[in-house]
């Protein structure tokens, strides 16, 4: 019978209840003083910039981080026709499913705050979509910036680290402490993780194209401004 403390209990609850607040109350008001361009969005989409409010700085720990996807999953449900996404619905089920053994038994910490460093290609992520919604155009500065920095950050943090993480994996297997974990917790460990990384590479493949067309754009402009100087 999984037990869960009352301290793990209150951070999910908090941590639950902070991130409704930040979608409903504070990223608007916030976004409202520091982007002129959020007023002139559509009802859509400012529903879903309200749900990209960046979650990766807050994420100390696992208790803190199920709090938010149980938030994020329940919005993603509810404005559906808004921000709908079966692959981030995938995502965060996947997540509490391996999560729920880490609360309510104590099981594969180490593995589940692992996990975590994926989080640090978020905030790159959200602020690409955030740079689109705004009208910035894909050639300018700060969207190439962002989208160079997006790229590698999110290869280092979720692709990079998978022959590390899985031959750990690999090497627990057979071990003690591994038969004692279960069945049940084996198998959300190991089809979490790989529901989670097929995504990732999915990600990886879609950020890394768009970065090389935009490279290409940059090029293709710079080329065009060096023969019309040179015709001038």
């Amino acid at each position: 019978m999984a037990s869960f403390s009352n301290l793990t209990i209150g951070i999910a609850v908090a941590s639950f209840t902070v991130f409704q607040l930040l979608f409903h109350v504070l990223s608007s008001w916030v976004s409202t003083r520091i982007t002129p361009g959020f007023n002139n969005l559509s009802q859509k989409r400012k529903i879903e910039w309200n749900s990209r409010g960046d979650p990766s700085i807050v994420k100390l720990n696992i208790a803190i981080t199920t709090g938010y996807l149980i938030s994020d999953l329940l919005l993603i449900i509810y404005y559906w026709k808004a921000i709908g996404d079966k692959f981030f619905v995938i995502h965060h089920l996947a997540a509490l499913y391996a999560y729920y053994f880490v609360l309510s038994k104590g099981l594969l910490a180490y593995f589940g705050n692992f996990r975590l460093l994926a989080e640090f290609s978020t905030p790159f992520v959200n602020q690409r979509w955030f740079f689109e919604v705004l009208g910035y155009p894909k050639s300018s500065k700060a969207n190439i910036i962002n989208g160079v920095l997006m790229t590698v950050v999110f290869f280092v943090v979720r692709i990079a680290v998978m022959p590390i993480y899985y031959s750990h994996v690999i090497s627990s297997f057979g071990t003690e402490a591994f038969q004692r974990l279960g069945f049940a917790a084996q198998s959300a460990w190991i089809i979490s993780s790989v529901v989670l990384d097929v995504m990732n590479v999915m990600w990886m493949v879609k950020i890394a194209k768009g970065c090389y067309k935009v490279i290409c754009l940059v090029g293709q402009e710079e080329a065009k401004t060096h023969r019309n100087g040179k015709s001038d």
